[in-house]
């Protein structure tokens, strides 16, 4: 399953956006939305489709962050992070730290041969119904202002 953070994240929710997907997903039309296009999906074709995307596109921000922090994040934190393209974590004995990540031309060669059997476009219904949902919140902020 998609994450919420990364999703929103996607659909321009910079700001907090954990909390912003939390906020969208108790939104009556994106959860509408959302069981819409899950509807004409086969289930595991569809989480595979989204784990693919995931390791393909998804931000490496906070692993960023794991590296460059002064000091060890608690658990809470390490449980807040998106490691999902995370291979690897090695504490090599020289010091330092050392992480792989999963090759992401691998998951795009999958999703392009799944594409026969579902659109790329439909593979990930959280994330359209976020981005759909972003479109018409923007549309009516950009009224808002304009009145």
């Amino acid at each position: 399953m998609p994450d919420g953070r990364e999703a929103a994240v996607k659909a321009g929710y910079t700001m907090n956006p954990q909390a912003a997907a939390v906020k969208l997903l108790g939104r009556k039309e994106i959860t509408d939305e959302i069981a819409a296009l899950t509807k004409t999906q086969t289930p595991h074709i569809s989480e595979a489709a989204a784990g693919y995307r995931r390791l393909a596109f998804g931000s490496t921000a906070d692993v960023l962050r794991l590296v460059f922090c002064e000091d060890p994040p608690s658990k809470e934190e390490l449980n807040e992070m998106n490691l999902f393209n995370v291979a690897e974590i090695k504490r090599p004995k020289g010091g330092g730290i050392e992480i792989k990540f999963f090759d992401r031309l691998k998951p795009l060669e999958r999703l392009a041969e799944m594409s026969g059997e579902e659109s790329v476009s439909g593979a990930l219904p959280f994330y359209q119904a976020l981005e759909n949902a972003a479109e018409r919140i923007g549309g009516a902020a950009e009224d808002e202002q304009e009145d």
